[in-house]
């Protein structure tokens, strides 16, 4: 018997935690891509997640509903909405791990599930609880520390929260499982990659060639990178309470945060000292009272 939705089972829980781990390893994949344009950089992680994604579908015969998904003209426009969220958030990502902004990359992410909060609030009229509001309020206030700081909004990080949080908004909204939605946004996105790299390599500046290079590889490697955790993780997110995802999607940032500041050897000066504690306290608040409502609700 498959086990209920609001049951932990270990397949799950490796599932999440390695797709989680992963992630917090990105970084260092991505650092190696530092010469490479960012937009050049999505462009393959586009093209080469294609094989992966399709021939994950064909193993697991489930291609009826990305097929119906292709032939509907509605869910193809919502496909369009969440294949060109995605595909902003990876440019900023990619970016901001290539230009030495990791540490701001990690602090979207943390935000990442308050400001789906908030937007569950605002465009769902979903109302906060107290203990939500105030994580909000954390959030917010870890923001302007380090907008008065650095005298400007910390744009990479609210960008990473914006477009992730919209993306997952949308995504819900598609009618078909991840693993069809992912390649459904491949294949969306497969037209525009292909010919802005036809465009790279017409004009001189492509980092990819047929020769077995170095950057070649790496290009290549792109479409693992991507396709694999997220699949990994769609199938473990199933398995698992939502509680348990929520404790979860903390590995990530947090690993990052580690790699900017131990590897990279980003700068962690005084704001950051101040606003990153904010945001875990936040996390904390938000956490906590996530777990409370739920085991209020199990008792009912």
């Amino acid at each position: 018997m498959p086990p209920t939705k609001n049951e932990d089972t270990p397949q799950g829980l490796a599932f999440a935690v390695g797709a989680y781990v992963f992630w917090g390893f990105l970084p260092l994949y991505m650092k190696l891509l530092s010469h490479i344009p960012a937009a050049e950089v999505v462009a393959h992680r586009v093209i080469w997640s294609l094989p992966i994604a399709g021939v994950v579908l064909i193993i697991l015969r489930r291609t009826d509903a990305l097929r119906e998904a292709l032939r509907n003209p509605r869910m193809l426009a919502m496909g369009c909405v969440t294949a060109a969220l995605i595909s902003v958030n990876w440019g900023i990502y990619v970016w901001a791990i290539t230009s030495g902004n990791a540490l701001e990359a990690a602090l979207g992410y943390y935000i990442n599930p308050l400001f789906s909060i908030f937007l569950a609030a605002v465009l769902l009229g979903e109302r906060l609880t107290k203990a939500q509001m105030l994580a909000i309020t954390l959030a917010a206030g870890a923001v302007l520390v380090l907008t008065l700081d650095a005298g400007r909004m910390p744009w990479v990080a609210l960008a990473l929260t914006v477009s992730w949080g919209f993306y997952a908004l949308a995504k819900k909204s598609l009618p078909i499982g991840p693993n069809q939605g992912f390649l459904l946004e491949v294949l969306i996105l497969i037209v525009p990659a292909i010919g802005y790299l036809g465009y790279l390599t017409a004009t001189g500046q492509s980092h990819f060639s047929l020769a077995p290079t170095r950057d070649s590889w790496l290009l290549i490697g792109c479409g693992a990178v991507t396709a694999v955790p997220l699949m990994i993780y769609a199938n473990g997110a199933k398995l698992l309470r939502l509680s348990t995802i929520g404790v979860l999607q903390y590995i990530a940032p947090t690993m990052i945060f580690l790699v900017a500041v131990l590897v990279f050897d980003e700068p962690f000066g005084k704001a950051r000292m101040i606003a990153f504690p904010m945001i875990w306290t936040a996390l904390i608040v938000y956490s906590g009272s996530m777990f409370l409502s739920m085991r209020k609700t199990s008792k009912t």
